[in-house]
C-alpha cells in the first residue's frame, strides 16, 4: 500500500541519533538543528529518558483515563514547580493541535461565545478549530471554514479593540514567537495591552506555548518575557522529547466539569514517563541557562555574517532571515554539510531549532558550514 503523499521529502533515512546528531543508513552524521519541529528537548537518546521510557514500559505502557494514574499527577506537579505557573491546573492530551483544540473549545464553554481572534502568519494546528485560527488557507477546508475566526496583523491594537468590543469573541489566541510563520514577534505593548483587553471583555487569552515553550524562549515559556497572564496554555512539541504528548494548563477561574474534555491516548503512562524525565533533565542540567548563553552567542556570530540581514526570534527558536529563499541553502546544508535545518511559511527564513543541550562548538560548525554553502551559491550564480 503506498502512502499518502503529503509530504515533500529529503532523500536522507534517520536510523539512531544521540544528542545533537543522528546518523543514516549508511553511519553519515548530521548536526541536528531543527529537533523534527523543536520536538527534541533534551536531545536524542538521553539516558534519563531511555531509562524512564524502558522501565516504564515493562511495567506498564499504557491504561486509559478512567483509573487513577500518579504519574500524571508528578508530571503536573513538576511543572508547576519548574515553569512557575502555580495558579493553573493541567489536561493532558497528544499533540499541539489537540491542545490547543481544547483551549479554544474550554474558551467558547467559558464564555458562551464562538469567534475566534487570530494573528497573520499564526499557527496552531490542523485540527478544526485550530486550523481555522491558522493562517494559511490552503489548509483550511471548507468544513474548517465554518469556524468564525478573525485574523488580524500582529501589533494591531486597534484591530484587537475593535473585536473585542463586539461581544461575541470567546479567545485571542497568540503565539509569543511565531514558529511556522517566520520567527516575528509582537511588542511587549501590544501584548500587554491585547490582554488588558481579554479581560475587560470576557475573552480567554490563549497562550500558544506548543514550539516556544520548556524552555526554548529561555524562560520557560515565552509569555514570560512579558506582563500578562493567559488564562489557558497549550504545550506540546519538548514536552516529550518526541514522544507524543501535549497538554493546556488552564486557570482554576475555570471550572471543571465531568465529560467537558477528553482524550483516549493523553495522559497515559507511557507519555508521562517521558514527560517527567524531560522535566527532570532540563532542571538537572540547567538546560534553560544553557539556552541563554548559546542564544547570545548565536545572535553574536551571526552578526558577521554579511548575507544574514535579521536575525529573529528569542533563545533557542531562532530565524536567519536572508535577501532570498532559502530553499537551496537547506539542501545544501543537509546533503554537502550535512546539517538538518528548518523552513518557514516565510522562505527567506532558515529556521534554527536544536535541542538545548547544544554546544558553541555545535554552532561554530553550523557557521562554518553556513559561510561554506553561501560563498559555493555566490560562486555557481
Amino acid at each position: 500500500m503506498p502512502l499518502f503523499d503529503v509530504y515533500p521529502l529529503y532523500n536522507v533515512t534517520p536510523v539512531s541519533g544521540k544528542g545533537v546528531h543522528v546518523y543514516d543508513e549508511n553511519g553519515t552524521e548530521y548536526l541536528d538543528l531543527y529537533g523534527g519541529h523543536a520536538v527534541i528537548s533534551i536531545g536524542h537518546a538521553h539516558k534519563n529518558y531511555v531509562a524512564a521510557i524502558t522501565k516504564q514500559v515493562s511495567q506498564l505502557g499504557f491504561y486509559s483515563n478512567a483509573i487513577q494514574n500518579p504519574l500524571q499527577h508528578e508530571l503536573a506537579d513538576k511543572l508547576e514547580a519548574l515553569s512557575g505557573c502555580k495558579d493553573y491546573e493541567l489536561f493532558l492530551c497528544s499533540s499541539g493541535a489537540e491542545a490547543n483544540e481544547n483551549a479554544l473549545k474550554l474558551a467558547s464553554f467559558q464564555t458562551g461565545k464562538s469567534r475566534v481572534v487570530a494573528f497573520s502568519n499564526g499557527f496552531h494546528g490542523r485540527t478544526s478549530a485550530a486550523v481555522a485560527a491558522t493562517d494559511n488557507k490552503n489548509i483550511i477546508a471548507p468544513i474548517n471554514a465554518q469556524q468564525a475566526v478573525t485574523i488580524l496583523p500582529l501589533n494591531d491594537i486597534e484591530g484587537v479593540k475593535r473585536e473585542l468590543e463586539k461581544g461575541d469573541v470567546c479567545a485571542v489566541i497568540v503565539e509569543f514567537i511565531q514558529g511556522v510563520g517566520g520567527l516575528d514577534q509582537g511588542s511587549a505593548q501590544f501584548f500587554e495591552q491585547v490582554d488588558l483587553l481579554c479581560k475587560a471583555n470576557n475573552t480567554l487569552f490563549i497562550a500558544d506555548e506548543v514550539q516556544s515553550g520548556y524552555g526554548r524562549s529561555g524562560k520557560f515559556f515565552a509569555f514570560q518575557h512579558y506582563n500578562v497572564s493567559p488564562e489557558i496554555i497549550s504545550i506540546a512539541k519538548g514536552m516529550g522529547n518526541g514522544f507524543p504528548i501535549g497538554g493546556v494548563l488552564i486557570h482554576p477561574s475555570i471550572e471543571a466539569k465531568y465529560g467537558m474534555l477528553g482524550t483516549t491516548f493523553g495522559g497515559n503512562h507511557l507519555a508521562c514517563a517521558a514527560g517527567i524525565a524531560v522535566l527532570d533533565t532540563i532542571k538537572e542540567e540547567n538546560l534553560m541557562d544553557n539556552t541563554n548563553t548559546i542564544s547570545a552567542y548565536f545572535m553574536e556570530v551571526a552578526k558577521s555574517i554579511p548575507e544574514v540581514k535579521t536575525v529573529k526570534g528569542r533563545g533557542l527558536m531562532l530565524g536567519l532571515e536572508f535577501d532570498f529563499e532559502v530553499g537551496e541553502l537547506r539542501k545544501a546544508l543537509i546533503y554537502k554539510h550535512h546539517m538538518f535545518t528548518g523552513g518557514a511559511k516565510n522562505k527567506h527564513v532558515l529556521r534554527i531549532l536544536p535541542p538545548l543541550n547544544i554546544t558553541k562548538a555545535h554552532i561554530d560548525q553550523f557557521f562554518d558550514a553556513l559561510k561554506a554553502a553561501l560563498k559555493a551559491m555566490t560562486e555557481t550564480v
